[in-house]
């Protein structure tokens, strides 16, 4: 019986592809792109197009549609639709890398024709903003010296505030902290700046100060070292925290030791771009700063000067002096930017465990 049943099952044959398949070159994405290039600008001249910018968006979009034509008649549809997805985020890799690389390379020649020694270590004293001369030390001096105020100030209470709503950090309190913690990271500067003016100078009666201005950039420090010291310290394993309060280590100390060295890393960088926001600052050293032409050591009396509100005070005149002595401070003002940055990391870096042999 079984034999007969067996006899009358159909028997059913399953047709394989083939394993492989035809596969583009490597070169391929280059020789296209190089190609999408060519006629991006070829269409751009021939439809009398001046701004290089409708000329890339053309090569852009002739990259795209000619990677997934070009796929899909090699490959497959299938292989044409992940290649398409490769594209659109190399596209926009190079969209928003250009303009960044436009911007320096605009403001390092442009800085560099006025950038020495005589300009880092004079003032604008006696000099008229239209004429040649003068220099950006009072400004630079300036601008240390808020930004250090600032950070001081924010620093430590944004990193103390994170380490309670992460770690001892519950119910409503909590909840309101985090509100306004949030409420704080969309605050203008302008009204930061208004807020120190009607508080410091006006009710307290204050007078024009770097000091004040470094308390404007606090305001809007505080926010960001926050947030990006709370998800820092939040992928910190709870696994380390577990294996130091069973040794009977006390959790301040495992905050102290153990927490904050494994994070060390992700909350300098997010101090730094705290830093990197404040420092560009204008609106509140324009309210609180004055700004001066003299050199004004003493952040505590008197008005100082910024290097953002330099580059505004020298490009608002419209000279081509003063215009290449904005351009010059703009250079200085990203290189002092930069070597916080690089002072950080090296600092994070040697505070941070070591891993390893």
């Amino acid at each position: 019986m079984s034999q007969t049943l067996q006899e009358k099952r159909p028997v059913t044959t399953v047709r394989t592809g083939p394993l492989s398949h035809a596969r583009m070159p490597r070169w391929a994405p280059a020789a296209i792109a190089v190609a999408s290039i060519a006629a991006g600008c070829g269409i751009g001249l021939a439809a009398g197009w001046h701004s290089r910018v409708q000329w890339g968006m053309i090569a852009a979009l002739v990259f795209v549609l000619a990677t997934y034509v070009i796929t899909t008649k090699v490959e497959n549809s299938r292989q044409a639709k992940d290649r398409v997805a490769t594209s659109l985020v190399w596209v926009c890799f190079v969209l928003a890398v250009v303009p960044l690389f436009s911007l320096a390379w605009v403001t390092i020649t442009k800085g560099l024709e006025v950038v020495d020694g005589y300009f880092l270590g004079h003032s604008m004293n006696g000099v008229l903003d239209a004429e040649p001369g003068g220099g950006i030390y009072h400004a630079l001096l300036g601008t240390i010296e808020q930004v250090l105020i600032a950070a001081v100030i924010a620093a430590p209470i944004g990193l103390l505030t994170a380490i309670y709503l992460v770690e001892y950090g519950r119910g409503k309190l909590a909840k309101a902290v985090t509100f306004f913690v949030d409420v704080m990271t969309g605050i203008p500067s302008i009204v930061a700046g208004l807020f120190i003016l009607a508080t410091w100078n006006l009710m307290l009666g204050f007078g024009p100060s770097g000091f004040a201005g470094g308390l404007a950039l606090a305001i809007l420090m505080m926010p960001v070292v926050v947030r990006s010291t709370e998800e820092m310290l939040k992928l910190v394993p709870n696994e380390l925290r577990e294996a130091s309060l069973a040794l009977g280590v006390p959790k301040w100390r495992t905050i102290l030791k153990v927490v904050l060295p494994t994070a060390i890393g992700g909350i300098t960088t997010g101090v730094m771009l705290a830093v990197a926001r404040v420092t560009g600052e204008t609106a509140p050293v324009l309210l609180l700063v004055f700004g001066t032409k003299l050199i004004n050591p003493n952040p505590f009396e008197g008005a100082q000067s910024s290097l953002p509100l330099y580059v505004y005070e020298q490009y608002a005149v419209g000279t081509d002096a003063s215009i290449a002595r904005a351009w010059g401070a703009a250079l200085v003002l990203i290189a002092f930017v930069m070597i916080l940055n690089l002072v950080a990391r090296g600092i994070a870096r040697w505070k941070a465990p070591k891993t390893g042999k």
